[in-house]
């Protein structure tokens, strides 16, 4: 089913950055909540972080809250059976998306990527995030992920709660109620985009125009760069027309390896056309932001090969002055901990690192051809 929303006025955002900041206030709407709440994440995992959601979730039903969690059945697959049935017996309406099954064959590959909270509908929070220990405070090297979520008030939660309620509707069969009319709360233009799979790539669309159209500058931040033709191309148009393009992708910390390397195959012709290409030093960068020129978009898509080609993904478009300065500073602080990567510096590395890249890259061109 097509969801396309439109720009809406009126609206209110705030920017939350890491998870010792986005948790925190995820837990206290949580426990403000007085009617509904519908969660949908990519990533749920059993361990500390978990079990204080499933507290608080549990605790909203037995104050009459209605309690919907929506997890992919790939990315929930280190929940662990107590606490699926701690969540069911604790009355929270648990879902999981297309769930593993060998008859499915290339149907496995479909996940829902997506990461948002609502709160009585008048709120919702959107971002990277998942409900996992990765995301909050560890002593283990390389932790704990670098991600962003952003809290949301006005007209766009409806688009947001529309958003939900039709995968919940394509998923059980059941019609949620439909959102009420939320009352402007600030100055925020903002609107909805979401990938779902080839079918839809409104996401992918968008950025495009926006880089097309850039007069000063693109600043990209992503966990996973595998872009497509059409993004490559128009990154490096951009910047030989003039236009300050900047990309700042995972460093050494990485869940997937094998993107890091396959990743490297296109830094070339990037760093040619004047593309300036980061590599995060600290630990693993898992946020995805764009600001192009004042346009900011933020949520769960990475804009690579295979969030485009197989998932569900809901990113939030803003217009919002004091929005676009946050994420600047945010990007420009990032740099600080980044390596740039320089074309002379590229042109001088070993041949073993060049077979490794075109290994990687080559594997995932096929993976890309599974139907």
């Amino acid at each position: 089913m097509r969801q396309r929303f439109e720009w809406r006025g009126g609206n209110r955002v705030r920017l939350m950055v890491d998870g010792e900041c986005f948790f925190p206030r995820m837990l206290e709407a949580i426990e403000q909540a007085r009617s509904s709440l519908r969660l949908e994440f990519y990533m749920v995992s059993s361990g500390k972080m978990l079990d204080r959601f499933i507290q608080v979730l549990t605790d909203a039903v037995r104050r009459g809250v209605d309690v919907r969690l929506l997890v992919d059945g790939f990315g929930g697959r280190h929940l662990a059976r107590a606490d699926r049935e701690r969540l069911q017996a604790g009355g929270v309406q648990l879902l999981f998306y297309n769930p593993l099954q060998l008859s499915k064959w290339t149907r496995n590959f479909a996940r829902d990527h997506r990461k948002l909270l609502l709160i009585d509908e008048h709120s919702a929070l959107i971002g990277g995030a998942g409900l996992a220990d990765e995301y909050w405070l560890s002593q283990r090297t390389g932790c704990p992920w670098h991600e962003v979520m952003c809290e949301v008030q006005g007209p766009v939660v409806e688009d947001l709660a529309r958003l939900y309620n039709g995968l919940w509707l394509r998923c059980t069969g059941e019609t949620l109620p439909p959102p009420s009319a939320q009352p402007q709360a600030g100055d925020a233009r903002m609107r909805v985009t979401t990938v779902q799979g080839l079918y839809q790539q409104d996401i992918k669309v968008s950025f495009l125009n926006q880089v097309n159209a850039a007069r000063r500058r693109v600043w990209l931040e992503t966990a996973y760069f595998l872009p497509s033709l059409s993004i490559r191309t128009a990154l490096r148009r951009a910047a030989r027309r003039g236009v300050d393009v900047r990309m700042i992708v995972a460093g050494p910390y990485t869940d997937q390896f094998w993107v890091y390397h396959a990743s490297k195959r296109y830094y070339r012709r990037l760093l040619n056309a004047g593309v300036r290409i980061y590599e995060y030093q600290p630990r693993f960068l898992h946020a995805k932001v764009g600001l192009v020129d004042d346009w900011v978009s933020l949520g769960s898509c990475n804009l690579d090969h295979w969030n485009l080609r197989w998932n569900l993904e809901a990113n939030i478009e803003i217009e919002d002055p004091q929005l676009t300065s946050q994420v600047e500073h945010l990007i420009d602080v990032d740099m600080g901990q980044c390596h740039e990567v320089t074309a002379d510096e590229w042109a001088r590395r070993p041949w073993y690192r060049k077979a490794k890249e075109l290994v990687w890259a080559l594997l995932s061109q096929l993976v890309l051809k599974i139907r």
